[in-house]
């Protein structure tokens, strides 16, 4: 394995495991940004978190790495619904972030996930 990519794997679990370990810490945030839409708010935050934690440990061996990167594919495909909530709700966000960036976090989900796909999914020759 390439020094670049185990770099870039091990990145990507400190990210995924630290947003995961997050929401248990704070949960009070993720919950903020769940969709009104969606029952049992604090429930889908510990959820989202052991997903996190999981996927970024995945990453880190090879025989799960593939698994754990499909997953987490999948998972910030599910809550980009909630970025989008923030964008469009911006002003009960303004505590945490002004308008113009949770706008901005919008195209950098599908870079996240590309992130994770290329590091940990796509085939090596």
């Amino acid at each position: 394995m390439s020094r670049g990519r185990l770099l870039s794997l091990g990145a990507l679990a400190v990210v995924f495991i630290g947003a995961g370990v997050m929401h248990f810490v704070r949960p009070e945030p993720f919950e903020k940004i769940v969709p009104p839409a969606l029952p049992a708010k604090r429930a889908l935050v510990y959820w989202s978190g052991v997903a996190e934690i999981l996927g970024g440990l995945g990453l880190l061996f090879r025989r799960t790495r593939k698994a754990a990167g499909w997953g987490l594919v999948a998972l910030l495909a599910a809550v980009f619904p909630a970025n989008v909530y923030m964008a469009t709700a911006a002003e009960r966000f303004a505590a945490m972030a002004p308008a113009w960036a949770l706008w901005a976090r919008l195209p950098l989900q599908p870079l996240l996930m590309f992130w994770v796909w290329a590091t940990a999914v796509r085939e090596r020759s």
